[in-house]
């Protein structure tokens, strides 16, 4: 109960209280439970074995049709208003509850037992741990996505788990979401010591290497950080989901108007006819109260209008579909031993009606692998020539390094002191952790990829970084072994965009080395570097149009009595308990002047396989795709160079700039197109209220659109920004933590299972691999998934209006008296056992065309973006259809039996011969629209089985229920005794069914034989060409596209991808481990064909106007 009012915020006294501060004593219960803080229980399951029954009939009995059964079995045990027997109405209400009870109860489980996925399942403050000095290595890729194993430290005062913790008092902050940041005191022996990040495990990291540690848990259960920072899931409903809920509405009012039309033919008939029976009637007639009586009978009677099973159908569709997702091999990436995954079961039919595509860049549509391409040193680049430089010379260069520029070694080991200051600067200034486990073979755990690129470079040119202490750094230069003195590190984060490393060499030379963004660099060079600035801009501007990341070098030599002073002014700053940072940050600035430029790196973020290809089949189905990322505009340039490669070539660079975010567009300008001149200024601020309209119509006439450093908060604002205004549907897909908040926001979610963590995956509703498998989940399941439900829905309020309007149409001819047409089995069973399985087995197996022409013509996807497959517009067809195949079903089978006698003279017009026929009629009549070509494009065993299996069943049911032993068994149960045998014997009763049939065929097939023949389809005429092609033959090489160089006026500022903080780090002797991970594969066999980096080929086909939608 106290961890209950601790969520709510909530004392005795019912009165909400903000913590404002929090207060732990370490092994003291009875105090801490004072408090009523959270424990550490976290319940993700909505039911438990008490209140599963009970609450999931609440939740079921909410859905208006479920309602709507329970108040028509209501209705249906009074005697005067029944007119079905109970069993119609608790047989399909009871199944359709059980398939969903068992539905979410098992994906309830899957819930809560796929939510324990870390070691640390609280916040702990460390106090002890099997490292020395207190030390645990730790892996947060849950928290930041940052896939390496980082370090923290106990306290200083702590030293061992035997301490007196009673005497341990720890005042914080409250709980919060801030992941990067801690505030408090610890009070120990009188003496209080602050703690700050450093010392938290976080719920959610995983601990490496280290045996054991021990901690006090400050945050609990949901108080901790991570479950601070997971947000509100919202319950994600399909557009075919809020369109179902207002056909069901209206579908109720129409009911209602039928109705009511009924029962007042009922009041007429009665005072009109009715008197001339009143004398044989107890009673009297009293014709209001009889149409009274006779509106609800008929509210049961048609209740086949509203759609019960609708529901459950939807969901065993939607779940065939994931499974197809789960299964398919072409989306299983073998290097990883990833499969895809469908995580939900309620979004499959979306995913083919997405519009927008955003997407994070980083491990989602690059690597996240940086390779060190190119440099400028000293005024001169290198890089530019082909052949491969050998460097067996060096026996601790990295085997798996590349780079194609020997003149590069020649003058490295010709001793030019440019080139060495060069790669000396990448082997000191950094917060690599080196591990050694056999003599020569080194391993760097790097906080970013951009730092292990450097620092290998630097090791296979010479210059070895092999070790480091909290005070010195080892480096092999040229084969001589130096040991530097490392005096301090001045390092980085978001607002410098630099790190810098004071050190002394062996001679005593004091030199402070500094990398960081260009733009940050050229600021405080010393006036006499500005030649060669501006020919390493030339190098920069050339190096970001190649679409890599740069960053510059620079260095200075430090008098020793000013060194001396400044150590001073930094410890006092160090230990000052406010304003600590910002007095640091001035001393920075003050040491990091009048830099001697060096040169420039230029790493590469090579792209994912596929990708290229991907966003072009992407972009040719007419989705727009929006690169929503943390990194500058320069480190974009490869993702935006290849995009302009895969969209027009005449295209348009607008920058809009959002603080410290600006969007790039990439305009494919059409001849009347002109941008607004003033309106989108640079300094224009895009996502504020005054600006987010005209950003979103400018983005909007963009093919694509790519935002840099925008925050995980700023991504899902863009997201709602599109969702907001635009009535399309989006897609999110990313592989980090920063992800989520986008990948909630958007109507989908995709997860890649990448080298960030899991937290993007489990976030999202669909996962995989590898970018490229996005074009086969949306252009071949999506839009099967869409197609298939499409089809369902036409034919499932097809055959049920055709049979609500059958009892219509009759009620004229029994005085409104809400009598039935049909036997009431049939009634019980036709949606259930006769028509269940073809439309399933057509919703679960159709495919219009296969993926391999879905491949080579995206433009199939664009039916599902305007809703052309199913819509109020197509729901309205469907109803007229459906009163014109029940005009044909009544009266056709009525005029035949009107006055019919058998072949032996006996009449055959009774009421239940007529039922009889009129509903196998039916049956036959709505199979063969389902079945038989006029829906059905793909057949398979199971369509036929389904098909043949449910007519037979049919007939097997009525032979047995109309026979002798039924009714002598149950004679008010089953009236119909000999009914079948003796209709289904006469061959006028077969002719009306075969009339009836063609008549309700023919005007389907005559439409669509006109349609296909004056105004096809693009899916017409894709199956017109894949029926004169062999699905196996080979396509002609695509052409290879030239790849035409770039040229860019814009410099490319270095993306850092570090955390602020790993400076203090890697000074207090902390060392990194490499943890090995191997994983078996799964399957033996390569990646699938179809995904792989080719090409596909692709043809254009123009399209008419097409002819409005028919049922």
């Amino acid at each position: 109960m106290g961890s209950l009012l601790s969520r709510l915020g909530l004392e005795c006294g019912g009165k909400a209280v903000k913590e404002e501060e929090r207060h732990l004593r370490a092994n003291d219960r009875e105090l801490n439970l004072s408090y009523k803080y959270s424990d550490n229980a976290i319940k993700t399951s909505k039911y438990n074995i008490f209140t599963f029954l009970p609450l999931n009939l609440f939740e079921q009995f909410q859905r208006l049709a479920n309602a709507y059964f329970l108040f028509l079995l209501c209705l249906q045990s009074i005697p005067e208003v029944s007119s079905l027997p109970w069993y119609t109405t608790v047989v399909p209400l009871v199944l359709v509850l059980s398939m969903t009870m068992a539905k979410d109860g098992s994906d309830d489980m899957v819930s809560s037992t796929s939510t324990n996925y870390s070691i640390k399942t609280a916040d702990l403050l460390l106090l002890s741990s099997s490292e020395p000095l207190n030390l645990v290595y730790i892996e947060t890729a849950e928290l930041d996505g940052c896939v390496s194993v980082c370090c923290m430290h106990a306290c200083m005062c702590v030293y061992t788990c035997e301490i007196s913790l009673p005497f341990l008092i720890v005042h914080c902050e409250p709980p919060n979401n801030r992941l990067d940041k801690f505030t408090g005191t610890l009070t120990l022996k009188g003496e209080t010591y602050s703690l700050d990040n450093e010392r938290i495990l976080l719920r959610g990291c995983t601990l490496r290497n280290t045996q054991w540690c021990f901690g006090l848990v400050v945050f609990g259960g949901p108080d901790t950080k991570l479950m601070q920072n997971c947000g509100r899931t919202t319950f994600k409903r399909t557009s075919i989901d809020r369109l179902m809920n207002v056909l069901v509405l209206s579908i109720f009012g129409f009911l209602m108007i039928m109705c009511l039309f009924l029962a007042i033919g009922n009041g007429i008939w009665e005072y009109q006819e009715g008197s001339k029976f009143a004398a044989f009637l107890p009673k009297g007639v009293n014709a209001p109260f009889s149409a009274f009586l006779t509106f609800w009978s008929y509210v049961i009677i048609l209740n086949t209008v509203v759609p019960i099973s609708l529901y459950v159908s939807v969901e065993i569709i939607r779940l065939g579909n994931s499974f197809y997702i789960n299964w398919d091999r072409k989306m299983y990436y073998p290097k990883n031993d990833t499969p895809a995954e469908a995580r939900t079961t309620t979004l499959n039919e979306e995913l083919g009606q997405i519009k927008y595509i955003f997407s994070d860049k980083t491990g989602t549509l690059t690597q996240n692998v940086m390779t060190f391409n190119k440099c400028s040193i000293n005024g001169k680049a290198y890089g530019e020539k082909t052949e491969k430089v050998d460097f067996s010379w060096n026996n601790l260069a990295d085997p798996k390094f590349c780079f194609h520029d020997n003149s590069l070694v020649e003058v490295v080991r010709d001793g030019n002191p440019e080139v060495q200051a060069f790669f000396r600067l990448l082997a000191l200034c950094h917060t690599v952790m080196p591990e050694e486990k056999k003599e020569g073979e080194l391993y760097y755990q790097a906080q970013s990829p951009d730092e292990g690129a450097l620092v290998t470079a630097a090791r296979n040119f010479g210059f070895v970084f092999r070790s480091r202490t909290p005070e010195s750094i080892t480096v092999v230069e040229m084969g001589e072994l130096v040991t530097y003195e490392l005096l301090a590190v001045l390092d980085f984060n978001n607002v410098r965009k630099r790190m810098s490393v004071i050190v002394r060499s062996p001679e005593g030379k004091l030199t402070l080395y500094c990398k960081g963004a260009d733009t940050i660099i050229f600021e405080r060079l010393n006036p006499s570097c500005s030649n060669l600035t501006e020919v390493t801009t030339l190098h920069l501007n050339e190096f970001a149009g190649e679409g890599l990341r740069t960053l510059a070098l620079a260095y200075k030599d430090i008098d020793p009595e000013y060194m001396e002073d400044w150590k001073l002014r930094h410890h006092v700053a160090n230990t000052a308990m406010d304003e600590r940072e910002e007095k640091l940050d001035a001393l920075y600035e003050e040491i990091e002047k009048g830099l001697l430029l060096l040169g420039s790196t230029a790493v590469e973020d090579k792209l994912q396989d596929g990708v290229p290809q991907t966003i072009e089949q992407l972009s040719k189905a007419d989705i727009k795709i929006w690169v929503l990322t943390g990194d500058k505009q320069g480190g974009s340039s490869s993702l935006e160079y290849t995009i302009r490669l895969t969209c027009s070539n005449t295209s348009r660079i607008v920058p809009i700039f959002h603080e410290q975010s600006f969007i790039t567009f990439l305009l494919p300008i059409p001849p009347h197109l002109t941008l607004p001149p003033t309106s989108l200024s640079p300094q224009a601020f895009a996502l504020e209220k005054d600006m987010e309209i005209e950003l979103l119509r400018t983005a909007c006439m963009c093919q694509t659109v790519i935002c840099c450093r925008v925050t995980p908060l700023q991504k899902a604002q863009v997201v709602e920004l599109v969702k907001k205004y635009k009535q399309a549907v989006t897609l999110a897909i990313g592989d980090g933590a920063n992800d989520v908040s986008m990948i909630k926001a958007a109507h989908i979610g995709v997860g890649i299972s990448g080298q960030e963590g899991m937290q993007a995956v489990l976030s999202s509703d669909y996962s995989f691999a590898q970018f490229r498998y996005l074009q086969r989940l949306l252009l071949v399941h999506g839009r099967w998934s869409y197609l298939r439900m499409c089809k369902f829905l036409r034919y499932f309020f097809y055959k049920n209006f055709t049979f609500t309007f059958v009892h219509f149409w009759y009620g004229f001819f029994c005085g409104f008296s809400a009598q039935t047409v049909f036997d009431e089995w049939f009634i019980t069973l036709f949606n259930l056992v006769y028509t269940a399985l073809p439309v399933l087995s057509l919703s679960l197996f159709d495919q219009d065309v296969n993926d391999w022409w879905s491949f080579q013509y995206p433009q199939l996807y664009t039916p599902g973006q305007l809703n052309q497959y199913f819509s109020k517009r197509a729901f309205v067809y469907t109803v007229l259809h459906s009163g014109y195949s029940s005009l044909v079903l009544f009266f056709i089978p009525w005029a035949a039996m009107y006055d019919t006698v058998r072949d032996d003279g006996k009449e055959i017009v009774d009421y239940q011969s007529f039922a009889l026929l009129a509903q196998t009629c039916l049956l036959i009549a709505v199979s063969i629209q389902v079945s038989l070509g006029l829906d059905t494009h793909y057949w398979t065993a199971m369509n036929q089985f389904f098909l043949w299996g449910s007519l037979s069943v049919y007939f097997a049911v009525i032979f047995t229920m109309y026979s002798n032993g039924m009714f002598l068994t149950l004679t008010s149960s089953f009236p119909f005794i000999g009914t079948a045998r003796n209709s289904l014997n006469q061959p006028n009763v077969w002719l009306t069914m075969l009339l009836t049939t063609v008549l309700c065929v023919l005007p389907v097939v005559a439409y669509r034989f006109l349609r296909i023949l004056l105004w096809p389809t693009i899916n017409d005429k894709v199956r017109g060409r894949g029926s004169t092609h062999l699905q196996d033959k080979v396509l002609p090489a695509t052409p290879r596209r030239v790849q035409a160089r770039r040229t860019s006026t814009r410099r490319s500022g270095y993306a850092f991808s570090h955390a602020q903080g790993y400076g203090d780090l890697v000074t207090s002797g902390k060392f990194l481990r490499r943890t090995p991970k191997s994983r078996p594969a799964l399957f033996s066999q390569t990646d699938s064909p179809l995904a792989q980096t080719q090409p596909q080929f692709y043809r254009t086909i123009s399209e008419r106007e097409e002819p409005p939608l028919s049922p």
